[in-house]
């Protein structure tokens, strides 16, 4: 009790300043108070809003922004440092993604309507998104085997027209393009580890896998960037890095 209250009276005391070969040293931490006031940013969820803000140029002073691309689903207007050697953020934009499982087994119905649903199809040549959902739909209980000395392998009996089965492998790796970035720019396409496992409480189970080591993130920061640079070609004082 009495220690808190020595500290409690000296925390209240005045700062001692001393100035000790030729540099100034306080016996207290003191904060300065900034000169310039500061807005509270905006939040959005699109680009096109982000845009939109830009060009109505209502909050703008005639010095240089940047747009910073966060990440694939986050993009900031920042001001150029101001007197307090400090930023404004004007704008946070975080892009809406629809959820999906990865890295997790989820049963037959849940996985075909996920698929269906949170990827593109029809874009790229290279779209196993049909390939996928056709085994997901047709593959039969029981019948999932692995094959192969390292494991990664894998066979199972699906359906082939309404009577007959046939034995075929699991197509992994895959490549798909989900919806993982903002929905004004390209999806960048990525390969999967696409699994299948027998559950013996829920049946027939499917599992992607991300497989290319988040090169798909620099992908779509790169289409951030390119989109924003054209819509804003026209403002000359904004610099958008990622």
């Amino acid at each position: 009790m009495i220690k808190a209250a020595i500290n409690r009276l000296l925390e209240l005391a005045a700062p001692n300043v001393s100035d000790i070969n030729g540099r100034t040293y306080s016996d207290k931490n003191l904060i300065p108070m900034d000169v310039d006031l500061r807005a509270g940013s905006i939040s959005m969820n699109t680009l096109t809003g982000l845009i939109d803000y830009i060009k109505a140029q209502e909050d703008f002073k005639d010095i240089p922004y940047l747009i910073q691309i966060v990440s694939p689903t986050e993009v900031r207007l920042i001001s150029s440092l101001d007197s307090d050697r400090k930023r404004e953020t004007l704008v946070e934009v975080e892009a809406e993604i629809p959820d999906f499982s990865y890295g997790r087994f989820i049963e037959n119905e849940a996985f075909i309507i996920g698929v269906q649903s949170k990827f593109l199809d029809g874009i790229a040549e290279k779209n196993d998104k049909p390939v996928v959902l056709r085994f997901a739909g047709n593959v039969k209980a029981g019948t999932v085997a692995e094959y192969g000395d390292t494991g990664v392998g894998q066979k199972a009996t699906i359906k082939k027209g309404v009577t007959s089965m046939v034995e075929a492998e699991v197509p992994s790796p895959c490549y798909l393009m989900p919806y993982r970035t903002f929905t004004e720019v390209a999806q960048p396409m990525s390969s999967f580890i696409f699994r299948v496992k027998d559950d013996d409480r829920i049946g027939v189970t499917f599992a992607l896998f991300e497989a290319d080591g988040g090169a798909w993130k620099n992908e779509a920061k790169a289409n951030i960037k390119d989109y924003l640079v054209e819509a804003l070609k026209d403002f000359k004082n904004i610099t958008v890095i990622s």
